[in-house]
Parts: C-alpha cells; sequence; structure tokens
C-alpha cells in the first residue's frame, strides 16, 4: 500500500524533548512527548443484588507505554477481551459484601504526540461499517458530499469534512440527548459533546467511503502538573493516502487557533483507555453491545448504574 507523508513528523519522541505551546489565549498543548501517573478510581454504591461491572484496562500501543504500578481489586474479577477491537475490559462480579468497596488502577503512562501513521491492508473494510448510534443513511452521504463538493483526495475530502463539523456543530452540554455519541442527535440538534462531535465526523466520512474510527480516554492538563481530571475526552482517526490521520474536532471548536494543529495530531498529553464503539464482550452486559467504554458500566438488578468516579494525575519529573 503506498503510504504518503503529508504531515510534519515529530521529531524524536523522547520526555527530555516535551514542548508545552500555548495558542495565545488559548490552552496549552504538550508535543514531543508527556510522562505521568494516572489513577483511575471508582467507589461503589451499596449492592442490594446481582451485580457486575465492566471497567476499562489502559494498555500499551504505538503511542503510548503503559506501566501497571498498582491494581486494588478487592474482589472476584476477571480480565477479558471485547471481540473486535482487543480492549481488555476488568469485569467485577459484586456480592452484598462489597458495597461502599473503592477499587484503584494506577498507571505509569509515557504517551507520543501523534502523527498521521501507518495502516495495514486489513483495517479499512471494518471502519465504513454502521454502528448503533453512528448509521450510515442518505442524510449523511448528502451532506458529506455537498461539504466535500470538488475535492478528489481523501486527506482534502477529510479536511472538508473536519471544516463542515466545526462550522455546523456547537460545543454544548446542555438539555438531554448529548454525550451519548449519537451521529443522528448531532446532525438534527448541532450540539453536544466530543462524543457527539466525532460521531458526527465518522458518519460522514464512512459516508463517502472513507473509514473513520473512535477512542477514548482522557486529556491531561498540560497547564499543571497533578490534580483531578474533569471527565472523558474522545476523538477520532480517518484513513487517507495509506495513513491513518488523528483528529480533534471539539478540540478544534473550543480553541479555533489549534484547528489546523488537532486536524493531524493529538498532542502528547492524552491517555487512550479504549477504542471502538458497539464492544462485544463476554459476559455481556444485559444492556447489549457497549456504547463506548470510559466510566465504569455497572448493571444491578437490570438496570444500570452510574458509581462514583474519579481520575486523577500526575505528571513525572515536573
Amino acid at each position: 500500500m503506498k503510504v504518503t507523508i503529508r504531515f510534519a513528523v515529530a521529531p524524536a519522541l523522547f520526555l527530555a524533548g516535551a514542548l508545552t505551546v500555548h495558542a495565545a489565549g488559548e490552552p496549552a498543548i504538550i508535543k514531543g512527548a508527556d510522562e505521568f501517573e494516572f489513577v483511575y478510581r471508582v467507589k461503589l454504591p451499596e449492592i442490594t443484588g446481582a451485580a457486575r461491572v465492566w471497567i476499562p484496562l489502559a494498555k500499551t500501543d504505538a503511542f503510548q507505554t503503559v506501566t501497571v504500578q498498582e491494581l486494588k481489586i478487592p474482589m472476584k474479577w476477571e480480565k477479558v477481551q471485547d471481540r473486535n477491537y482487543g480492549n481488555d475490559i476488568c469485569v467485577l462480579n459484586l456480592q452484598s459484601n462489597d458495597s461502599g468497596k473503592t477499587v484503584e488502577m494506577r498507571y505509569k503512562v509515557m504517551r507520543k504526540e501523534k502523527t498521521a501513521y501507518p495502516a495495514t491492508d486489513t483495517e479499512a473494510a471494518r471502519y465504513l461499517r454502521p454502528e448503533k448510534l453512528v448509521p450510515i443513511n442518505e442524510t449523511f452521504k448528502t451532506l458529506a458530499e455537498k461539504a466535500a463538493a470538488g475535492k478528489t483526495d481523501d486527506l482534502d475530502r477529510a479536511k472538508a469534512l473536519y471544516d463542515h463539523v466545526i462550522s455546523r456543530m456547537r460545543y454544548d452540554k446542555s438539555g438531554t440527548g448529548w454525550g451519548r455519541g449519537d451521529a443522528v442527535y448531532a446532525c438534527d440538534v448541532r450540539t453536544g459533546n466530543c462524543s457527539d462531535f466525532h460521531a458526527y465526523f465518522i458518519a460522514l466520512s464512512r459516508s463517502i467511503n472513507i473509514p473513520a474510527r473512535f477512542a477514548i480516554g482522557a486529556t491531561i492538563p498540560a497547564d499543571k502538573n497533578e490534580g483531578k481530571i474533569e471527565g472523558y475526552h474522545c476523538w477520532a482517526e480517518f484513513l487517507a493516502d495509506g495513513q491513518w490521520v488523528p483528529v480533534d474536532i471539539s478540540e478544534a471548536w473550543k480553541n479555533p487557533k489549534l484547528a489546523e494543529y488537532y486536524f493531524g495530531h493529538n498532542p502528547a498529553n492524552r491517555f487512550e483507555l479504549t477504542k471502538g464503539r458497539d464492544l462485544v464482550v463476554d459476559p455481556e452486559p444485559e444492556s447489549g453491545p457497549i456504547n463506548f467504554l470510559v466510566y465504569p458500566l455497572l448493571e444491578m438488578n437490570g438496570e444500570v448504574i452510574k458509581p462514583e468516579t474519579t481520575f486523577e494525575f500526575r505528571r513525572i519529573g515536573a
């Protein structure tokens, strides 16, 4: 497969070369590499019946090296992988005496800035298929074809879709329906969070035969060296010229001066927990395939319960 490099490739990625970059008046990003400890903590509610929890387990890939420093899991559990993406997942089988217990995963992470990187020949078809909340339909195809009119190269077509999403949507977490990564909701309401922005982009891309995929984790603050992280973050990648190209459209919307950067880059201050949507696992939740997995999925007596979950970090060497 032909590989055409169309992005500036980051220099040797070592922590010593890490560079914090500020666009005037905008939040910082870290280029090069970042190194930090990440703590994923879950406090269980009162367990009053049959209960099970699915929690993501971070793993090493080409852009992050993950060392497990400590797993505090004070109850019966097993590690499984989802069928399609190979995410590692901790499954807890809870009893009443597990009420109020705390589960804690503590990681040491070396993370590299991500730029476009080579794809394998076998990946494309999977990422053209629809998902439960990311369908392929005539509405998406019409919008995508209009946005990309006159573009013939997949990189240019994807850039046109990226610009379309930025101009058409607004980052807004008011009301109900946002935060599920629902592409139809995002298209109709034109608001949402990172999951909605990227679901919309992925649906548009696939509708005009550009493979695209989803990943989720957290942004590590660049302007401080320790503390809590307020919520998850997600992003997307699309396939063009034999390369996977990362994009972060919601951050580009919030930080217009970084919009050019976020087409083709993820900064080093990121931590990925899982990839993909509609995760199929065994044992399977009663609610079916997992939409996406970043916070724990806890089912008790057939109902989904949201346990208290916190993310914390401490930058190493700061």
